[in-house]
């Protein structure tokens, strides 16, 4: 077997030992499903009202999508480092296993978790009155953009949860950046109303962009007032979106790895 072909083999026997973990602690799978559908809740029936009603919330929804997987990074993070407290991590490096294949398969246990998040999410969607008239192809693209963001969130979270040097360190600054990088963005809102610097950063926001890129092949249209704009990231949404993920993944997929490296060395 080549390298690369063992690691993604041991990748995908952590991702399912991670999988069959969450067994054990259903708490965690069931705030990973209870805190979108909240959100989704919240902002339809208690702000939605004042912001366009029907409309609104068949708008809000791509914004939901990109917030929920966004805040699945947490949990990569909380994860790792529960591993490492644990001493996991320890017993795989008396292993002959690739030493990204345990990050990576954490990574890829986490994107199987944001499928679900995704697929109850969406349920909860079409119950408050989410649709979508666009073309099959372009809706199972949407959700492709979506989890691709997702996997390159999750490779943050690793980095956050390589770094802390407790359990609750990590919880704490696993969920502290998530609530400005998805605020600060056109998940919920347009960005057209912000002052002059919060626009600048919400329009070039990654979350924004998953966001429109979603509505957009999703058919979802803005209700009035609440267009993107019309600087490059949002006229671009799609190609945007799709290279800061490929962005965000290649540097911290990177920072992860080497800080794993550095951490089994020790």
């Amino acid at each position: 077997m080549t390298a690369l072909t063992l690691a993604g083999r041991d990748a995908g026997i952590i991702a399912w030992r991670n999988l069959l973990n969450l067994g054990r602690t259903p708490g965690s799978v069931i705030a990973a499903l209870v805190q979108p559908l909240m959100f989704v809740l919240l902002l339809a029936y208690v702000f939605g009202g004042s912001l366009g009603g029907d409309d609104y919330r068949v708008y809000l929804m791509g914004g939901i999508f990109a917030q929920a997987v966004t805040f699945n990074a947490a949990f990569t993070a909380l994860g790792l480092a529960n591993d490492m407290h644990k001493g996991l991590v320890d017993r795989f490096r008396s292993l002959p296993t690739p030493r990204s294949s345990v990050v990576l398969g954490r990574t890829l246990s986490d994107l199987t978790m944001s499928t679900v998040t995704l697929t109850v999410t969406a349920l909860c969607g079409l119950l408050v009155g989410w649709r979508t008239d666009a073309p099959a192809h372009h809706v199972l693209l949407g959700f492709v953009v979506i989890l691709l963001f997702a996997f390159a969130m999750s490779w943050v979270g690793a980095t956050i949860g390589l770094t802390a040097r407790s359990v609750e360190v990590a919880q704490s600054a696993g969920l502290i950046w998530l609530f400005p990088v998805t605020f600060v963005s056109s998940a919920f809102v347009s960005p057209t109303a912000m002052p002059g610097p919060l626009r600048t950063v919400a329009e070039w926001n990654p979350v924004s962009a998953t966001a429109t890129a979603a509505r957009e092949l999703f058919g979802n249209v803005p209700p009035a007032g609440l267009g993107p704009g019309d600087a490059w990231p949002v006229r671009n949404a799609l190609p945007y979106s799709l290279l800061c993920t490929a962005v965000i993944t290649a540097v911290f997929m990177a920072l992860a790895v080497r800080r794993y490296r550095r951490i089994t060395r020790g």
